[in-house]
């Protein structure tokens, strides 16, 4: 599982996950690698072999309004369990989310936690019923090292940069077809000039707005993504051989999931792969979860 939009100033936050089970095929789509490593075009071209690759996937989003009511990290809770509840209705529940980083914020906070803001239940679309979060495994760079995690975060990129696109049209001046809601400087320049509009983040520090009581400062990584798109660019990136096979690190980096035969899903929008496949019958990904 992955997140997409945390650092920006306006629109969602966004949370991909793909779901792989041991029939999953070990032949990846071509070209798959973290999103963030990718070009818009290449990002869009994965978007359906990565659907036929995966057993399932699905994309949450909470809106800037429920960022401001919410925090960032409860928001990215709700997200994440908008995605799996989509999930639940088509009849998917994995055993086991690799979440892309260090910090669990899928899980809900320990009931010691008094002042941790808890989002409002999620119900499984024609159950009616709150979904289940599963068991969270927690993977530092999940999204470049994990084939499940770069595929959510593929999912999870395409589907809000469509949203921030179609978003531009009606607020032009702030260029969210281009920089698709983070700090770009003609982004920043606009809201020197027009001010804020309701997508935009109203309870962080906004460039040129002051700092309002309680607003937060924007983290460091607002504009990384569009940093590494421009690097990918002017550099360009190999992540798999020429048959579309990836490497191995991609493959079998992520942690393996309990030995149950189900399926094993990531956040980040992706679900990992195990390390020790190696009992998997050919071309089969042996996703224990």
């Amino acid at each position: 599982m992955d997140e997409v939009g945390r650092g920006a100033l306006a629109g969602p936050v966004t949370v991909g996950v793909a779901v792989v089970g041991a029939a999953t095929s070990r032949r990846l789509p071509h070209g798959l690698a973290d999103s963030k490593l990718l070009t818009a075009h290449a990002r869009e071209d994965l978007v359906e072999p990565i659907r036929r690759w995966c057993a399932g996937s699905a994309v949450g989003h909470a809106s800037a309004a429920e960022i401001d009511e919410l925090g960032i990290i409860a928001a990215l809770r709700l997200a994440g369990r908008r995605a799996l509840a989509e999930l639940a209705g088509a009849g998917l529940a994995p055993a086991v989310v690799v979440l892309d980083g260090v910090h669990n914020w899928l899980s809900a906070p320990e009931q010691g936690d008094l002042f941790a803001p808890e989002p409002p239940e999620v119900l499984v679309p024609g159950v009616g019923l709150p979904v289940a979060t599963p068991p969270v495994r927690t993977q530092v760079k999940a999204d470049m090292t994990c084939a499940v995690v770069a595929a959510a975060s593929v999912l999870a990129k395409v589907e809000r940069d469509r949203i921030m696109v179609g978003l531009d049209g009606d607020f032009p001046a702030y260029r969210w077809a281009s920089n698709k809601g983070y700090s770009a400087p003609e982004h920043v320049a606009a809201l020197h000039k027009h001010g804020a509009c309701e997508l935009h983040r109203r309870s962080w520090h906004l460039p040129g707005l002051g700092e309002a009581a309680g607003a937060i400062t924007p983290p460091p990584e607002a504009c990384e993504e569009d940093a590494e798109a421009e690097a990918y660019a002017r550099d360009g990136y190999e992540s798999a051989s020429d048959d579309g096979v990836a490497d191995e690190p991609l493959w079998d980096a992520a942690p393996a999931a309990e030995p149950s035969g189900g399926l094993a899903a990531a956040v980040d929008g992706t679900v990992a792969a195990p390390a020790d496949d190696a009992a998997a019958e050919p071309g089969v990904l042996a996703g224990r979860a």
